[in-house]
């Protein structure tokens, strides 16, 4: 299955602290159709959700300022049809504990490829169209 003929449809807000992270999925994204922005802080993907509407984010843990969970609890509570995405190098105990009763649908781990992550997220879209 093409997951990338899947995210054509979504549209995608990416926060990370990361600029290869940022780039290197913009231009993947870009390159197939698909919409992606980025933003490299909380606050930015904050000003971001105030601008335009997004069906999913994808949020690193650990950012400057307010942390990835942080900044996807404010957002579940306003807009909690979002999908949501953490990825993170420091994948522990109370991070998955706190991530899952948040409601945080995908947990992915650094490093990544950028083709683990499509299956990630076109299993969740999947997922997501059939309920």
């Amino acid at each position: 299955m093409n997951y990338f003929e899947q995210l054509k449809e979504i549209r995608t807000l990416l926060v990370d602290d990361d600029e290869f992270i940022r780039d290197s999925l913009s231009i993947a994204f870009k390159n197939k159709g698909c919409f992606m922005r980025t933003a490299e802080t909380a606050e930015e993907g904050l000003q971001a959700l105030h601008e335009e509407s997004f069906d999913l984010i994808i949020c690193d843990f650990r950012l400057p300022g307010k942390n990835g969970l942080e900044f996807l609890r404010s957002i579940r509570n306003s807009q909690p049809e979002i999908l949501c995405v953490l990825i993170t190098a420091y994948r522990d105990k109370p991070i998955s504990s706190e991530a899952s009763a948040m409601g945080i649908h995908e947990f992915i781990e650094k490093p990544f490829s950028v083709g683990v992550l499509i299956k990630s997220l076109g299993r969740l879209i999947e997922t997501w169209r059939n309920n």
